[in-house]
């Protein structure tokens, strides 16, 4: 007898077999028994086999080996990013603009790493290293430290706009390079550390998210109307929002040769200046750039009388001109009301509190009152004039202070002028062919932009940045970026395919596949979670291959 291995349907098994000649004495062979499969994932069937055999014998059974696991890590989340991170290049991106025969890092790698974290588990740095110790992150280093990953954002930083050209060449294809709506707004956003640097960004300027004085530098993107994330800007944080337009938009058209190009943009980058420099760089060069930017029209006296004159249409469209282009004007009556009722709830309000103060001092002055502290004149003015100034009604309540006694007047005709604005978008645009509708609804789109700050802000934690060097903050930011451009890009898919599940939700669920490891004896067996059907169908939604 001897011990054969036969293979069937791709799967080994081993045999007893014996030899013998049959009548016609020719040697012949039969299986005696079959004693399981070779390739069974732990081996215990046939290590019985051996410890049986060796009894049998009168031997000494051979040790038991011994079986030990690793505690499992979340594998599917940061699987199905790394595909994705490969599938759009910006592995193939980050590895030509970061090439260097001197660094032994893998700044690709780690760059990655710090991304997915935002994305998965957004933490600070030293985070980032506890949150790599939960994950089976492919292609990763075998050791990773808090140097590393402060040492990688240096070389980002030291190849930033090689980084930048590079990872847009990866993102243009998937923009029409006919005509692309783009968007641009800017946020701020938080920032700790005292003291100061050389070049420092941290700057106090008013917070959009507190909406008080705070330390920020301000982040800008551009966008397309699909949702997909082309550029961003970092500038101090107390920057004029107005200053920041031309530039951004110059390295827009360098960047993305789209021949034909819409700028849209809020109220806040809207400047007299900004209009003339936007034409005359419309008018430079072979490709088509328009705008369409909100004016903020309280701002500009000359549109009082172009505002009483508009005819609006059923849809409540009208259209005139300013600063030599087409004006566009959106009424909302509903909004308008809504506004012309506050208005006057607070100004209502304001004259109650004067009339009760009026009433206390004539009641003074009559000696009707010998309790409590005596009113002034100067006292009510003080008051009703930081009471007017908090409201934001200075335009329509002005206190007379030349009289020598409190009183006031009410300004019908600056609240007559004001209810003229209210309910109106008004926007600005030189395109021609774009009717008063369309160029409405491109304007309202802008939005979506907001709900990418929204994303940044809670779902990536831009805020706050603990970093103090500007390039560590800059750094942070492209960072941050690069998280939301594999986050929009994730919500475009499903979007396409009709998912209903949001990326943050996509990644929790993926984030179940786990990835497990046994040692047993000197071997090492690695294996996934067993995966849903709901798990699979996130992979096929998202065009990435499936983990095996």
């Amino acid at each position: 007898m001897f011990v054969r291995i036969n293979e069937s349907g791709g799967r080994r098994y081993l045999q007893i077999v014996e030899s013998f000649r049959n009548e016609a004495g020719k040697p012949r062979h039969r299986v005696v028994a079959n004693l399981g499969r070779l390739d069974d994932k732990d081996g215990s069937q046939l290590d019985a086999l051996i410890r049986g055999l060796c009894r049998a014998a009168g031997r000494e059974e051979p040790a038991k080996l011994e079986i030990t696991h690793e505690p499992a890590r979340a594998y599917g989340d940061v699987f199905a990013l790394h595909e994705l991170w490969k599938d759009l290049g910006f592995d193939r991106a980050l590895s030509r603009s970061l090439r260097s025969g001197k660094r032994k890092l893998d700044v690709e790698a780690l760059i990655r790493a710090m991304v997915f974290n935002r994305l998965c588990a957004p933490d600070s740095k030293l985070g980032c290293l506890r949150w790599l110790e939960t994950v089976a992150m492919p292609a990763m280093p075998d050791a990773v430290t808090h140097q590393h990953l402060l040492r990688a954002m240096d070389a980002l930083m030291d190849h930033a706009e090689r980084v930048e050209m590079e990872l847009a060449k990866q993102i243009r294809p998937l923009v029409d390079q006919d005509l692309s709506i783009v968007f641009y707004d800017l946020t701020t956003v938080r920032i700790h550390g005292e003291g100061a640097v050389e070049d420092d960004i941290r700057a106090f300027g008013m917070n959009k998210e507190i909406g008080g004085i705070a330390r920020q530098f301000v982040l800008g993107v551009v966008q397309t109307a699909e949702g997909l994330p082309l550029m961003h800007t970092v500038h101090p944080g107390n920057v004029a929002e107005t200053k920041t337009l031309q530039a951004m938009l110059t390295t827009v058209l360098e960047r993305f040769p789209i021949q034909r190009v819409i700028l849209v943009a809020d109220r806040g980058l809207l400047s007299l200046e900004n209009i003339g420099e936007l034409t005359a760089l419309a008018e430079r060069g072979s490709r088509r750039l328009e705008f369409i930017l909100a004016v903020p029209a309280r701002r500009y006296a000359e549109l009082v009388g172009t505002f009483r004159g508009l005819p609006f249409d059923e849809e409540g469209l009208a259209e005139s001109t300013f600063a030599g282009h087409r004006l566009i004007v959106a009424h909302d009556p509903l909004r308008a009301a809504e506004q012309s009722d506050r208005r006057h709830a607070r100004i209502t309000a304001l004259e109650d509190m004067a009339g009760k103060m009026v009433k206390k001092l004539d009641a003074q002055d009559d000696g009707q009152t010998a309790r409590g502290r005596r009113a002034s004149d100067r006292g009510a003015y003080s008051r009703f004039t930081r009471a007017v100034a908090e409201a934001e009604l200075t335009r329509f309540l002005k206190a007379d202070l030349q009289a020598d006694r409190f009183s006031y007047s009410v300004d019908e005709d600056a609240i007559a002028e004001a209810a003229l604005f209210d309910g109106k978008l008004a926007l600005i645009t030189n395109a021609p062919d774009l009717t008063p509708a369309e160029a409405v609804a491109h304007y309202k789109a802008l939005a979506d932009i907001e709900r990418g700050f929204r994303v940044l802000k809670s779902d990536i934690e831009i805020a706050p940045v603990h970093h103090r060097l500007p390039e560590r903050i800059r750094a942070h930011a492209l960072i941050c970026f690069l998280a939301l451009v594999l986050w929009r890009v994730m919500r475009m898919r499903m979007k396409v395919k009709g998912h209903s599940a949001s990326p943050r939700t996509a990644l929790d669920m993926l984030a179940r596949i786990q990835m497990h490891r046994a040692r047993i004896g000197q071997s090492m067996v690695d294996g996934l979670s067993t995966t849903t059907p709901e798990q699979l169908e996130l992979f096929d939604t998202l065009n990435l291959p499936k983990p095996s």
